[in-house]
């Protein structure tokens, strides 16, 4: 599965960059395929895998806030690996395809 995630610290005032940054560095430490943009995280694995780096990512934003607000969003696809880049290479050939 692939999860991609967002976590915001409520309450943490208008920076929340040190409070992202420990969410982010959980999932990086997990050895887990993952991928970082602007506005989500996504990592991917199996089930129990995800979303134990997502509760722990969502743990070490709160150390920073109360409460913490979650998105996520899962692309549940049994049996798929490396679906965060083989899903982007498809759509790179197809527009490469039209060029």
């Amino acid at each position: 599965m692939i999860v991609a995630f967002s976590v915001t610290p409520i309450g943490a005032g208008r920076h929340v960059g040190k409070a992202v940054a420990d969410a982010v560095r959980v999932v990086r430490e997990s050895g887990l395929p993952n991928r970082t943009d602007a506005m989500f995280t996504s990592v991917e694995g199996e089930w129990d895998q995800v979303m134990d780096v997502v509760k722990r990512a969502v743990e070490a934003a709160q150390r920073h806030a109360e409460r913490v607000s979650v998105v996520l969003k899962a692309d549940i696809n049994e049996g798929v690996t490396d679906g965060m880049t083989s899903k982007v290479r498809t759509v790179e050939r197809l527009l490469a395809d039209e060029e």
